[in-house]
């Protein structure tokens, strides 16, 4: 994503991510800030929403083209950050590692 002020374009993309989870935006700045790939998601989330925003713009000749590459681009980022999100809440269960003896 373009931008000449990093720190907006970071807010930028996590506030477009909150926008698309509002009921896990908790979880969604979380993931945002500790791992690099959701975070990246997040950015590419942004991007191809601000373009998918601005296709209007485009020329007739490659408008529609454009429109469905962008929303493929938005519904694909949307599963797999949905799919981020949906595992970062699965708690894995199991014993506790045997612990042996000390050995002296």
């Amino acid at each position: 994503m373009a931008s000449g002020d990093k720190g907006s374009t970071y807010l930028s993309a996590l506030e477009t991510a909150e926008t698309y989870f509002p009921n896990q935006t908790r979880l969604v700045q979380r993931l945002f800030y500790v791992n690099e790939p959701f975070h990246s998601m997040c950015e590419d989330l942004a991007a191809a929403a601000q373009a998918l925003a601005h296709v209007e713009a485009l020329p007739d000749a490659v408008r529609e083209a454009r429109r469905q590459e962008y929303t493929g681009l938005v519904e694909a980022l949307l599963k797999e950050m949905g799919e981020a999100i949906a595992q970062s809440k699965v708690v894995m269960l199991g014993r506790p590692p045997l612990i042996g003896p000390k050995s002296s």
